[in-house]
């Protein structure tokens, strides 16, 4: 594979939201936490809970319930457990906020005009009034959240889906995220990705990840890409 040639030409910019746009991870670990002890089960710190944030609550409450990345509980246990943790993920939803200079480089990225867009595996019923409740929904002519198509992140199709709508190859579409879900999804679309190092990789520093750039804050994309 040949390296990557800066700028790279992007027609649209598609934003990861937990652990990129938003430091989500207090209020999912506290939520996990309620979660266990109201059936419970012992604590975990919010360390180890944090490592486990990147597929989606379904597989945080899994983890959560096992202590394991990979383990799946009894499905009657998850059953029980899920609507637990979303009572309590509800109560704190709106206590996320936008990492430091994010609402900045939106404006940056969009007054570069630069079409954007948000892909998440979080549920809609939580995406929308994130974005709301934080300003950041204004930025985004389209938002895929987990359960808005039959599949999501690591697979490519919440990538095409959006590469569609704006009617540009879905190669054209920088991807900007914080895990391998990211990149994984990325590389199945066939499309760039740059990572933030601040956010929630399960614990692995992205340096280590299939990416083409690491920027310290969204607005550093910037000089790498030119419109396309």
């Amino acid at each position: 594979m040949q390296p990557i040639q800066f700028p790279i030409g992007v027609s649209a910019i598609v934003l990861d939201l937990d652990g990129t746009l938003l430091h989500s991870a207090p209020q999912l670990a506290e939520a996990a936490n309620r979660m266990l002890r109201e059936m419970d089960y012992t604590p975990v710190s919010q360390e180890l809970l944090s490592s486990y944030i990147g597929n989606g609550i379904g597989w945080l409450v899994k983890r959560a319930l096992t202590g394991e990345m990979h383990a799946t509980p009894d499905a009657a246990l998850f059953e029980h457990a899920m609507p637990i943790f979303e009572k309590h993920y509800a109560e704190l939803l709106m206590d996320s906020k936008p990492y430091d200079g994010v609402i900045e480089d939106m404006e940056a990225m969009r007054a570069a005009g630069f079409p954007l867009s948000c892909i998440t595996n979080k549920a809609a019923r939580f995406t929308g009034p994130l974005l709301e409740g934080t300003g950041l929904a204004k930025y985004f002519e389209i938002v895929v959240s987990g359960d808005t198509l039959p599949e999501k992140k690591p697979h490519p199709l919440p990538l095409q889906h959006v590469a569609k709508f704006f009617g540009v190859p879905v190669e054209k579409l920088l991807l900007i995220g914080d895990s391998l879900n990211d990149t994984l999804a990325a590389r199945a679309a066939g499309c760039p990705v740059f990572c933030v190092p601040y956010g929630y990789n399960r614990g692995e520093p992205v340096e280590t990840l299939d990416k083409d750039a690491v920027i310290n804050r969204l607005s550093d994309a910037l000089p790498l890409i030119k419109r396309s």
